[in-house]
């Protein structure tokens, strides 16, 4: 299950991230994105 939030979370990162008007929201998602990457287990990359 854990790992199922994991993946949801980065695609929804990553779709917000395309869809960001302003550098701020762009540079949050981005730290957001990298935080989420680095919670996931190296076995599931």
């Amino acid at each position: 299950m854990e790992d199922f939030t994991h993946r949801e979370n980065l695609k929804i990162l990553r779709r917000q991230l395309t869809l960001a008007k302003d550098d701020a929201r762009r540079q949050l998602l981005l730290r957001l994105l990298a935080e989420e990457e680095a919670r996931i287990p190296v076995a599931t990359r």
